[in-house]
């Protein structure tokens, strides 16, 4: 986010928001040499932002009337665990499975919350620290990066896998995969993998790509508003903000809805593994 000695138009500033601090200026859609820095970054620090709620509200907890914080929190686990427990049938892989859907609804949430920071304020803090002669591009909330959904639901598709074989067996997992759903005669066993395997894929595909093309549009949206405020002029400054304001309140439905969504389908999909056809 360089100075420039000419303010951009609105599409070079839309365009300019989009890019990524990344290892490669210009990258296919499919390279898995580029690495999105800003993602990462900002990935990690809710992961860690996460934890220490988590580890706060274990250590806030008392056995006497308990405060907003602390309720908040035990009505969160209530509701979580209450979810777990109708989606997953078995107890012992409830004991992982319950703890990692409520650490993937509070890490999504916060990475969503992003959203609500104003677009140019990474520009206006390199700019305090004199880094934006060197960054020059930053985008601020990773669920608004393919690269981090699809990461994410790889990783959910993996414990797809592995509770498959757990609780399948290793002889299990592969005969449900060529022998089912059209049956076990050979001549339907490729029709049986191909159709085990376009449903795999397509469950870690839409999981990563419901999340991203909501967060995506959002920060979107917030990037035209932006430009409302930028036209100098009582007019522009007005609509920018109400409809800044009004966005960023239905935002928030937005937000924890899609946090929502991807928890619940990581524990659908794992639990599913659990089931045979």
């Amino acid at each position: 986010m360089a100075a420039t000695t000419q303010a951009p138009n609105a599409s070079e500033y839309i365009v300019h928001h989009l890019k990524h601090l990344s290892n490669k200026s210009q990258a296919s859609i499919i390279d898995l040499s580029v690495v999105n820095f800003d993602t990462l970054f900002w990935s990690v620090l809710m992961g860690v932002l996460g934890c220490f709620f988590m580890w706060r509200a274990a250590q806030s907890v008392t056995t006497g009337v308990p405060g907003r914080f602390q309720a908040l929190v035990e009505m969160l686990v209530e509701f979580v665990h209450d979810q777990a427990k109708g989606i997953v049938n078995s107890a012992e892989s409830r004991k992982f499975v319950a703890p990692l859907a409520m650490t993937v609804f509070i890490w999504v949430a916060l990475m969503n919350s992003l959203d609500f920071l104003p677009v140019d304020l990474p520009a206006k803090l390199l700019a305090l620290t004199g880094l934006d002669h060197a960054i020059h591009y930053h985008r601020i909330v990773p669920t608004a990066d393919l690269n981090g959904t699809i990461g994410m639901s790889l990783g959910v598709l993996v414990l797809m896998f592995y509770y498959s074989v757990k609780i399948k067996h290793l002889g299990g997992f592969v005969h449900e995969l060529f022998c089912a759903p059209f049956g076990a005669h050979p001549l339907l066993w490729p029709f049986n993998l191909l159709l085990n395997l376009i449903e795999f894929a397509a469950k870690s595909v839409s999981l990563g790509m419901r999340l991203f093309g909501n967060m995506y549009a959002g920060e979107l949206i917030f990037m035209l508003i932006a430009l409302l405020g930028a036209t100098a002029t009582w007019w522009g400054f007005g609509m920018h903000v109400i409809a800044g304001t009004a966005w960023a309140i239905f935002h928030i439905l937005i937000v924890l809805l899609q946090a929502f969504i991807f928890m619940m389908l990581t524990m659908v999909y794992i639990g599913q593994a659990h089931e045979g056809h």
